[in-house]
């Protein structure tokens, strides 16, 4: 890890100047980043892949940004709570058990433990060559240098949201959950507060892998507002990995519905580890709706799920593996006693 200085942000106005100066630039070696949990930000910086010369705490703001808050409308999450926070809160596991599986399913319980829900929205992709800088190729990394998993191993790598200039997966869980539950994301800068709907927070990669999200210059996350419904408490979260534990998604279904006995009112699916984004399937939702919810139904919606699916060699059993894992999710849910 190379040098840098720490301070602590006192207030918000501290942390956001600091957010614009990082933004300033898109080299590798920036000035300044801030530190809530430090999960993927130290990890990153111990790799040489990131390289601030400060880094802020900004663990101050969270009497501001932190906490858990159920109402009638829905639920409230502060950036700065802690996702072992959440999901062990009662009340969302009970009215929102997509957020509580999401989160407990995710990294190890000490990491959950320091892990913030902003910091994890934006943790950055695990593609070994994002992550490895003797990889010159990675145009998330060094813009413009090519994608070096395009012709090289990409087993884990997307096959929803792809283009020419990347396929790296977007590694996280709760970021699902959220774009199931049509959740809104609270910003806060320089110009102001502003929300917009959490599923348009994150960029497709197009012909800028680097440029991730929506955020502007001295942004940033303040908290997540998840609406009530009918779907929430009907809500799954079912993950694939190589592993049982402490491992990312090989393939993920954050599924929500509204039922009428057995027929589809309404369904949310996200899907995770098979996209470059945090991934709303909504043609597997419109062939859901109005449909009874059997296995025949669950097995046609995960295939409108997948239909526009781009394999890359090792990650051809993607497309396969993730039908199979909607199909898992949308039975296990409308199996759930509510």
């Amino acid at each position: 890890m190379r040098p840098f200085a720490f301070e602590r942000a006192p207030d918000l106005a501290a942390a956001q100047r600091v957010v614009a100066l990082s933004a300033s630039s898109r080299a590798e070696t920036v000035p300044a980043m801030l530190l809530a949990g430090g999960t993927t930000l130290l990890d990153l910086m111990k790799l040489d892949v990131l390289r601030p010369e400060r880094v802020v705490d900004i663990n101050a703001l969270a009497g501001r940004f932190g906490g858990v808050a159920a109402e009638p409308a829905g639920l409230r999450l502060g950036a700065l709570a802690r996702m072992a926070q959440v999901a062990d809160d009662a009340g969302v596991r009970r009215d929102y058990p997509v957020i509580a599986e999401s989160l407990a399913l995710a990294a190890s319980a000490q990491l959950r433990n320091m892990a913030s829900l902003g910091g994890n929205v934006l943790q950055r992709t695990r593609c070994s060559y994002f992550r490895d800088v003797s990889h010159a190729a990675c145009n998330k990394r060094n813009p413009g240098s090519g994608c070096a998993a395009l012709g090289g191993c990409n087993r884990q790598h997307a096959v929803l949201g792809t283009s020419d200039h990347c396929i790296a997966t977007y590694p996280g869980d709760f970021a699902q959950a959220l774009v199931a539950l049509d959740a809104v994301v609270e910003i806060e800068g320089p110009q102001g507060a502003r929300r917009l709907p959490f599923a348009g927070l994150h960029r497709l990669p197009g012909d800028r892998p680097d440029e991730e999200t929506v955020l502007r210059p001295g942004e940033i996350i303040a908290g997540f507002l998840v609406p009530a419904g009918p779907w929430a408490r009907r809500s799954r979260y079912v993950k694939v990995r190589d592993r049982e534990s402490y491992a990312f998604a090989a393939a993920s279904a954050a599924v929500a519905l509204d039922l009428d006995g057995d027929r589809v009112r309404e369904a949310r699916i996200a899907l995770g580890g098979v996209a470059t984004i945090p991934w709303r399937a909504r043609e597997a939702e419109a062939a859901l709706a109005g449909q009874v919810l059997d296995e025949a139904g669950a097995e046609r919606a995960a295939a409108a799920a997948f239909r526009e699916a781009r394999t890359h060699g090792d990650n051809d059993h993607k497309p396969e593996l993730g039908r199979r894992t909607l199909v898992r999710a949308l039975l296990e849910a409308a199996r759930m006693e509510i």
